[in-house]
């Protein structure tokens, strides 16, 4: 590679017109905007969602509910899914979210009672339903609430 020839990656730069600077060059006088009206003017396309004075969409549209700005949502596993691990081994939201098994931990990690546990764990998370942790204890492990 050498310094001539060095090129920009494709997309990385536009070729802009250089607007108003006389008719030879294509975009003078008015450049490229035509003649008076609101998209003629400076600052003319208005704000986003206006719509010229008529009554905006989002204004127009009936509001229903709220959205509760406390609510938690957790990272959900199921029980079935817990067999993968060796027996006596502990389960916490680290290593399941390090092996892939949960994407997001979200606000924390639920284990829900669906499938059976054939392992004897130590499973650590935020909340168990409470048939998760019936089986959990079951099985012979425990189910700690972090």
């Amino acid at each position: 590679m050498k310094l001539h020839e060095l090129r920009p990656v494709d997309g990385a730069r536009k070729d802009g017109f250089r607007l108003g600077r006389g008719h030879g060059s294509g975009n003078g006088k008015t450049a490229g905007k035509g003649h008076k009206g609101q998209k003629a003017r400076s600052g003319g396309l208005g704000k986003l969602g206006f719509e010229g004075g008529q009554t905006p969409l989002a204004r127009r549209l009936p509001k229903r509910g709220f959205t509760n700005f406390t609510r938690k949502e957790y990272a959900i596993i199921n029980l079935d899914q817990l067999n993968r691990f060796e027996d006596g081994a502990e389960v916490n939201p680290t290593i399941l979210k390090e092996l892939g098994i949960v994407k997001s931990l979200k606000d924390g990690l639920k284990v829900l009672g669906e499938g059976e546990l054939e392992k004897k764990l130590t499973v650590k998370a935020h909340k168990f339903s409470a048939s998760a942790a019936a089986a959990i204890e079951k099985a012979g492990g425990k189910a700690e609430v972090i």
